[in-house]
């Protein structure tokens, strides 16, 4: 009887164990983000029309810094981009996006994404 009882017993324990690991979620590990510009905006390489696209990560565990940007639903992977650590003092509970201004008709260019909650980003290089 008391065999059961143990048996149960670490049976109840594993059970609960399992229960309080943190559950990863896809878009915490790629960091998906859906964004709508209203105005174009420049990414290294090229510039976005006004409309809908999701940010991630890749899914590389070596570098968390390369992000691939899609179109809305992610039909068509529109650009792959190296970028680099970007960091901040504060974490917010909302995606932020800094922007850095261009000279007068050109548009805004995407400088940072941060993911809610966390003090890590990324910043996106451009040439000079």
């Amino acid at each position: 009887m008391s065999c059961k009882f143990t048996m149960l017993g670490l049976a109840i324990l594993l059970a609960g164990t399992l229960a309080m690991l943190p559950q990863a979620k896809a878009d915490e590990w790629n960091r998906e983000t859906a964004v709508t510009f209203s105005s174009p905006v420049q990414i290294p390489g090229q510039v976005l029309p006004p409309g809908q696209y999701v940010f991630k990560l890749a899914d590389n565990q070596a570098d968390r810094h390369v992000v691939q940007i899609f179109t809305e639903g992610q039909r068509e992977l529109l650009t792959t981009i190296l970028a680099i650590p970007a960091y901040r003092l504060k974490p917010t509970d909302d995606t932020v996006i800094t922007f850095e201004e261009r000279p007068t008709g050109n548009p805004e260019a995407v400088k940072r994404w941060f993911y809610p909650g966390e003090l890590e980003g990324v910043g996106f290089v451009y040439p000079e």
